[in-house]
């Protein structure tokens, strides 16, 4: 494949959801023209831009822009990359910030970064002055395809991942997919972790195309990563238009999260296991449990272990480094405490087959057990 990723053609994918409604623009080169894909004029606007250190210089980019277009006040708060980040500290400093600049009911905040980012500002969004417009402008693999999309915001806690936090549809998202290369291997396979999910929840053919083409995924070959980051948007759209607030089908888009969340909760959000790796090792844990409870065939389960471990994905909660020190029961109590988990008794999303999922209520916890005391013990 030779095509330059300048020459990459602009897809949109809408999320339609009544007046909510907006559009995901994907392409390269789109971070050089975001009033392009603004849908609301910004002339005379205020202008709240909330990165992180490792994309600041995407950020100052943007704010030139938009000061070429005499909006009235655009500043940049950065923020220390990082899952800490989501923290009620940075919430509140992004709160005085805002209206020690006097935000108003038509200012916009812009997230420029990560999934941490978009989380953090678009819960800053929603809350001040009870909600402003919001843009996402992802700058990672993973944030790309899952988590700019759908409306998610959020902070994390001592006691767990994502537990404060609200449902808030952006304006509008701009995927600028030429950003991707420069970003560290690592997190290239977290975010494409998060692309298998989509295979793997609900749809075996795409997962069938990534066994062919998830390398090319990987290694950022423009138009199979573009093809990639939409048909995610498109498969996520599906279910957030059916179901926006999670009252029932988009839980299958936590897939692996049960697991996953409490893995980093357990790690203490210290950088040695991203998001996208907790969900690469929890989507395994849960076919390992789905072949527990007697619904999912073995070798689905071992054809999704081989797929991630094949492009370089960690599996095991063993492949942490530096070694995770918990205990079967110290996990057990994080995921008895998760979003989807009712009066202690908890629910996890399973598999039948690769491409088709269930929500499993009650699941019996000595099932459970038996599928972290064989993760935690793998070498």
């Amino acid at each position: 494949m030779t095509t330059e990723i300048h020459d990459l053609e602009t897809k949109v994918v809408t999320i339609p959801l009544g007046e909510r409604t907006y559009e995901i623009f994907i392409g390269s080169g789109l971070l050089q023209r975001i009033p392009d894909f603004l849908p609301f004029d910004i002339g005379g606007s205020k202008i709240f831009i909330v990165t992180d250190e490792n994309v600041e210089g995407y950020a100052k980019s943007i704010k030139r822009q938009m000061d070429a277009h005499a909006v009235q006040f655009c500043e940049i708060y950065v923020l220390p990359h990082g899952e800490k980040t989501k923290s009620y500290e940075n919430l509140i400093k992004l709160h005085s910030w805002m209206l020690d600049h006097n935000i108003h009911r038509n200012s916009v905040v812009m997230a420029v970064g990560g999934g941490v980012i978009g989380d953090l500002a678009g819960f800053a969004a929603a809350t001040v002055l009870r909600g402003v417009p919001f843009v996402q402008v992802p700058t990672t693999l993973l944030s790309q395809v899952d988590s700019s999309v759908g409306g998610k915001t959020g902070i994390n806690t001592d006691h767990g991942k994502n537990l404060i936090g609200n449902f808030y549809q952006p304006s509008v998202v701009v995927a600028d997919v030429s950003v991707l290369k420069t970003l560290p291997r690592r997190e290239v396979l977290a975010g494409y972790a998060e692309i298998v999910k989509y295979g793997l929840l609900g749809n075996f053919r795409f997962f069938d195309w990534l066994d062919e083409y998830g390398q090319g995924v990987c290694d950022l070959v423009p138009e199979v990563v573009a093809q990639a980051v939409e048909a995610s948007c498109k498969a996520k759209s599906a279910i957030v238009q059916e179901d926006e607030r999670e009252s029932g089908r988009r839980a299958l888009l936590n897939l692996g999260h049960t697991f996953g969340h409490a893995l980093e909760t357990a790690a203490g959000y210290d950088g040695r296991l991203l998001h996208g790796e907790a969900v690469s090792i929890g989507m395994v844990m849960a076919f390992a449990l789905s072949v527990n409870l007697g619904l999912c065939p073995e070798e689905d389960m071992i054809r999704a272990q081989e797929h991630l471990a094949g492009l370089g994905l960690m599996t095991s909660p063993s492949e942490i480094n530096p070694k995770l020190e918990t205990s079967v029961d110290a996990l057990m109590e994080i995921m008895r405490r998760d979003k989807k988990a009712t009066d202690g008794h908890m629910t996890f999303i399973v598999a039948e087959a690769i491409g088709s999922t269930m929500i499993k209520k009650d699941v019996p916890e000595e099932l459970v057990r038996k599928v972290l005391e064989k993760f935690l013990r793998k070498e």
